[in-house]
C-alpha cells in the first residue's frame, strides 16, 4: 500500500494513494496511525478523492526521533575524505527538522554551505529493540519513503559533531508518500537533481550496510517505535545549494521529493 499525509478542510488526514491510469490520487482516508493521536479520522464518507499533485502534503510521518546512518555508500565516503565505515556510523536529526514535500528549505545566515544528500529512508511500524539474528527485521518496517539529509556542511566540520548542522528547522524533508511495494535489496535507484541536473546517481543494492544489519545494530542500542524515521544514507554526489534553487531527489517506486530553498 502506499499513504500520505495531507492537510484536509478538516485538518491534518492521512489517504492511501492509488494509481489511476498514471496518476496517483488520494483515494480513501485511512485511520491515523498509534504514534500520531493528534489526528482526528474524519467521516470516510465527507472525502472526495483528490489528485496527489493538487493535495497540500504535509510530512508523511510523526517520528519519536531521526536515526540517521552515515557515509553508508563507499563513494561518497570517499569524496568527503573519510575512510569506509567498519560499522555503522549513527547520528539523529531532531523531528524539528522535518518539512514536507514542497515545503521550502531554508539556509541559515551562519551557515556557508549548506549541501543536499538524497536518501531512502525506512519507516518503522512496529516498537522494536535488540532484534535477534533470527528474525524477521521486515515485520517491523511499515515502509519506505525518500529524505534529503541537508546538511550545513561547514558546521559539521567546525563543530567535530553532527547535531547542529543536520538538525536545522527545515533540514529533514520527507515524502511524498510511504510505500511498503518496493524491495531495496532488489536494487533501487536514487537520483538527486539540482536545478533539474542530475547530481546524485546511486543504487541501494551499494548500501555497504543492507537494511536488515542496520536495524539490528541500531535497535540492539535504541529502541524505535512507530513512526521513527530511518535515512540509510546517501550516495556520492552531494553538493552545495543556494537560495532560488530547487532539490529534487527520487527513488524508484516513491517518486520525487521536490523542495526550494530560500534565505533562512
Amino acid at each position: 500500500m502506499k499513504y500520505c499525509r495531507f492537510q484536509s478542510e478538516s485538518g491534518p488526514q492521512y489517504g492511501e494513494v492509488v494509481d489511476r491510469n498514471g496518476s496517483l490520487w488520494i483515494e480513501r482516508l485511512l485511520p491515523p496511525p498509534e504514534e500520531d493521536p493528534w489526528t482526528k479520522f474524519v467521516d470516510q464518507g465527507a472525502f472526495k478523492p483528490v489528485p496527489l499533485d493538487q493535495a497540500t502534503l504535509l510530512s508523511p510521518v510523526v517520528p519519536s526521533k531521526i536515526v540517521c546512518v552515515g557515509r553508508n555508500y563507499k563513494e561518497h565516503a570517499v569524496e568527503l575524505g573519510n575512510e569506509v565505515p567498519k560499522e555503522p556510523l549513527l547520528f539523529l536529526k531532531t523531528p524539528s527538522s522535518l518539512i514536507a514535500h514542497k515545503q521550502a528549505i531554508h539556509k541559515p545566515a551562519i551557515s556557508q554551505r549548506v549541501d543536499f544528500e538524497g536518501e531512502l529512508a525506512v519507516v518503522i511500524g512496529e516498537r522494536c529493540s535488540k532484534i535477534g539474528s533470527d528474525e524477521d527485521v521486515r515485520q517491523y518496517i511499515r515502509g519506505y519513503t525518500i529524505v534529503n539529509d541537508v546538511t550545513a556542511r561547514d558546521l559539521q566540520k567546525s563543530d567535530g559533531q553532527w547535531s547542529r548542522a543536520k538538525g536545522f528547522d527545515t533540514f529533514c524533508p520527507a515524502g511524498p508518500i510511504v510505500t511498503d511495494e518496493i524491495d531495496p535489496d532488489a536494487g533501487i535507484q536514487v537520483q538527486t537533481r539540482l536545478n533539474g541536473e542530475l547530481r546524485q546517481d546511486g543504487n541501494t543494492r551499494d548500501l555497504i550496510f543492507p537494511i536488515d544489519f542496520l536495524l539490528r545494530h541500531i535497535t540492539a542500542a535504541i529502541t524505535l517505535y512507530p513512526g521513527d524515521l530511518i535515512p540509510t544514507g546517501t550516495p556520492s554526489g552531494v553538493a552545495p545549494m543556494q537560495p532560488g534553487d530547487t532539490v529534487e531527489v527520487s527513488i524508484e517506486g516513491i517518486g520525487t521529493l521536490s523542495n526550494p530553498v530560500i534565505v533562512g
